[in-house]
């Protein structure tokens, strides 16, 4: 089974469980990542080129620092990140912006931990680990 299977059996259990549109937004996240031709490190780029560089090395660090979605639409929005996590979440722009004001910390906490992105490999139990915080 691949990383995108298990991330996709992931998100079918949390939609079919409490179907929090957390839990939705950090499967579409972590689905969009995996696809990204950059991966992380991509998120990353995309963060800091949208003006959120300090907010993702302090959450990637695991210090706890919100962001208002606005922000969240400022590094994500200008290059189809965000509606992207949307359509694979199943839910509108609006709530994935929301959402991912929390979302957001926790995953790159995971995947990109004290600022270096996760290889492609460690992916799958990466998004494993996580999405059980959401199940």
């Amino acid at each position: 089974m691949g990383i995108f299977d298990s991330i996709a059996g992931m998100a079918e259990q949390a939609m079919a469980g409490s179907g929090s549109d957390q839990a939705k937004v950090a499967t579409g996240l972590m689905q969009t990542i995996q696809e990204h031709p950059e991966g992380v490190q991509g998120l990353l780029s995309n963060l800091q080129a949208g003006g959120l560089g300090a907010h993702a090395e302090q959450w990637a660090s695991g210090a706890v620092s919100s962001a208002t979605p606005e922000q969240v639409q400022a590094g994500l929005g200008s290059n189809g990140m965000l509606e992207a996590v949307a359509a694979k979440a199943g839910v509108s722009p609006e709530v994935a912006q929301s959402a991912l004001t929390t979302v957001l910390p926790m995953v790159l906490a995971h995947v990109a931990p004290n600022g270096q992105a996760a290889a492609p490999g460690d992916l799958g139990s990466l998004a494993g680990s996580l999405l059980q915080k959401f199940l």
